[in-house]
């Protein structure tokens, strides 16, 4: 047994424009994927672009244009 972590900012119905625009394909990886996962939404702002923002690093327009 083995564990996988996977990451995403994307929900699992945009998927398929990541993986070539093939939805067969990403019908297959998250059938795979999902069996027997655990699935952790975190809603809310990036703590890496929030924290970015408190040092000064961003400002809040630039978060914007990422997100």
């Amino acid at each position: 047994r083995s564990s996988l972590i996977v990451t995403s900012n994307l929900p699992f119905g945009q998927w398929d424009t990541t993986f070539a625009q093939d939805t067969t394909l990403t019908a297959a990886l998250l059938d795979r994927l999902l069996h027997h996962a655990h699935i952790v939404r975190i809603a809310g702002e990036s703590y890496r672009l929030k924290h970015q923002r408190q040092a000064g690093m961003m400002r809040g327009r630039d978060v914007a244009e990422i997100g």
